[in-house]
Order: structure tokens, then C-alpha cells, then sequence
């Protein structure tokens, strides 16, 4: 049930990101986008980073302690959001506080948060559907 919680979480929280967030970023001036994305993601991380950290440690702990093809499906969905994350837009957010490329990197969250969202929306679907069996 913790891990559907999680899961649950993570996907209303990215289509919030993905439908408001990222697209209003693209309304701001480069002065105020950095000025609110250093309120932004402190915020968003308190949000953000329990879910994702308890929804990794439930991913291994199933493998670890109830080994099953299901189960490591869903870890390896699980790291596949945070190899995105880290990856790719970690280092827009990156960009965005360090005042450089504020618009395209505005510009490419906007577009390219589009991969999370499928990810996690496909780890919910995958939970549901996993414990409805």
C-alpha cells in the first residue's frame, strides 16, 4: 500500500510539473525565473525527493527480500526516473541557478519532462495493475 502511495504521489505530482510548472516557466522573464526558481526547487524537493527515496528503497527492498521478475521490473522503472532526473534535469535546474541558458533550459524542462512523466505514470499504472492481480 506505502509503495501505491508513493507511486500515486509521484504521478499527480509530475503532471502537476508537467502541465503548470514547466509550461509557466516559459512565461517568465530570465531576471524572475531565477529569482523564483531559487524559491522553487527547494520547495519542490521537500515534495519530491521522500517520494522518490521511499519509492527506491520499496524497489529494493522487493527485490532484495521477495525476488521476483515483477519486482525487478519495477526497479529497474523505478531507477530509469532517476537516471532521467539526475541525468537530464538535474543539470537544467543546474543551469537555471547558475544563470545560464535560462530560457532554453526553461524551454527544453518544459518539453522534455515529458519522458518522466510517461515513466512514472507507467510505474503507477504497472503498481496498480501488479496488485490488482
Amino acid at each position: 500500500m506505502i509503495r501505491l502511495l508513493a507511486d500515486f504521489g509521484l504521478v499527480v505530482l509530475i503532471w502537476m510539473v508537467q502541465l503548470i510548472v514547466y509550461p509557466g516557466f516559459t512565461f517568465y522573464s530570465e531576471e524572475l525565473l531565477l529569482k523564483w526558481h531559487k524559491t522553487y526547487t527547494p520547495r519542490i524537493t521537500v515534495i519530491v525527493a521522500p517520494l522518490m527515496f521511499v519509492q527506491v528503497c520499496i524497489a529494493l527492498y522487493l527485490c532484495a527480500f521477495d525476488f521476483s521478475i515483477v519486482h525487478l521490473i519495477y526497479l529497474i522503472l523505478v531507477f530509469s526516473t532517476w537516471i532521467s532526473t539526475f541525468i537530464y534535469f538535474v543539470p537544467l535546474h543546474h543551469n537555471i541557478e547558475a544563470d545560464r541558458d535560462i530560457k532554453s533550459s526553461a524551454n527544453r524542462l518544459a518539453k522534455g519532462n515529458w519522458i518522466r512523466t510517461i515513466q512514472w505514470t507507467f510505474i503507477f499504472i504497472y503498481g496498480v495493475i501488479w496488485l490488482s492481480s
